[in-house]
């Protein structure tokens, strides 16, 4: 956006300057949602009507929220552990800790800090279920069909 105003003229400059202006009014001016929500309320209900009656859907001030449902998260027991710092564990779910990314990055194998007896290292899935496969077709050979041409 602003490699635009560097191309700007003068004029158009301008414009935008009043154009923001303009609007920068409008929402000062302009109330809050929850006011203006009362209000319809209010008045539906001096002439009789429910809200739900007049709208359709239920206000959300008079209807509490439901929070999504949560997944239960279950704790996994450690597959890798630092041997400097026996605190600084991983399940081998998420993403790669700090202190084994670096560890890595420096040359070091994430199988050596494997916990003894408690698993194999974490690996990509290998079952080829429900992915594509790609076949290639044998090339065709290429001919000059210009030769058999008038």
């Amino acid at each position: 956006m602003w490699s635009d105003i560097d191309k700007m003229s003068v004029r158009e400059l301008d414009s935008l300057v009043l154009a923001a202006e303009r609007r920068k009014r409008l929402l000062s001016s302009r109330r809050s949602p929850a006011d203006v929500r009362r209000e319809l309320i209010t008045l539906a209900a001096s002439y009789g009507y429910d809200i739900q009656e007049v709208i359709g859907v239920e206000p959300t001030t008079l209807a509490p929220r439901k929070s999504a449902a949560k997944r239960k998260r279950v704790k996994v027991a450690a597959k890798y552990r630092d041997p400097e710092n026996k605190r600084n564990t991983w399940s081998g779910r998420g993403r790669m800790p700090r202190w084994l990314a670096s560890r890595v990055k420096h040359g070091q194998n994430v199988a050596d800090f494997l916990i003894p007896g408690l698993g194999r290292p974490t690996q990509k899935k290998s079952s080829s279920i429900g992915q594509k496969s790609v076949f290639k077709r044998d090339p065709v050979p290429v001919t000059d069909w210009t030769k058999g041409m008038p």
